[in-house]
């Protein structure tokens, strides 16, 4: 079985628990009773420099826009910088586009969900945000059906959660759908994380 490649976008003012909880989900995933590794977790930005995430922590991204591996999950994250910078960046928002049509899954977590509506990728479809943004996507982005009190929305290949944490329920979500229960169930356990699937 071949790892599949998780790509997490990076950029300054991200939210860090809707980037590192998911990186630590896949990362941990493995096959049960193995040390098996499901995912291949990357970081990417879009000029591959140290970020600054949102009270000040450090990351360097893995790559940039123009050298990272092909990826078969990518994962959207928000945050100050989502909502105020990275929506009016085109490039970022041409890059999300146009990875969308090449992966398996593409998700986002909290104002993540924001760059996914304005790349056009969520018109039509049900999704979500952070409650406190949920207006907004209601407000700028009509076409979306936007879901109110939920942690995550399955769209098959779409994936929108919410605020923060619910990064890291949509990932077990996502593990399930593609490697059963068990495995989330016990990469869960890893975590000391409780989830009902």
């Amino acid at each position: 079985m071949s790892e599949r490649t998780v790509g997490i976008l990076l950029f300054n003012e991200v939210e860090v628990l809707d980037f590192a909880g998911p990186f630590e989900v896949f990362s941990l995933a493995t096959l049960p009773k193995s040390n098996v590794k499901l995912f291949n977790v990357k970081t990417i930005s879009e000029d591959g420099e140290m970020v600054s995430a949102r009270n000040g922590l450090k990351v360097k991204p893995d790559f940039h826009f123009s050298n990272h591996p092909k990826l078969d999950i990518v994962i959207i994250p928000g945050g100050e910088g989502a909502e105020k910078t990275e929506i009016n960046n085109s490039n970022v928002i041409r890059w999300i586009a146009k990875q969308y049509i090449k992966v398996e899954f593409m998700t986002s977590v909290c104002t993540g969900a924001l760059l996914l509506a304005k790349a056009g990728i969520l018109d039509g479809r049900k999704a979500t945000t952070h409650w406190l943004d949920i207006e907004r996507l209601e407000r700028e982005f009509p076409s979306v059906s936007v879901q109110r009190d939920v942690k995550f929305v399955d769209e098959d290949s779409i994936i929108t959660s919410g605020g923060i944490s619910a990064g890291i329920n949509m990932s077990f979500h996502l593990i399930s759908r593609l490697h059963g229960k068990e495995v989330s169930m016990e990469t869960a356990k890893r975590m000391e994380f409780e989830i009902d699937l």
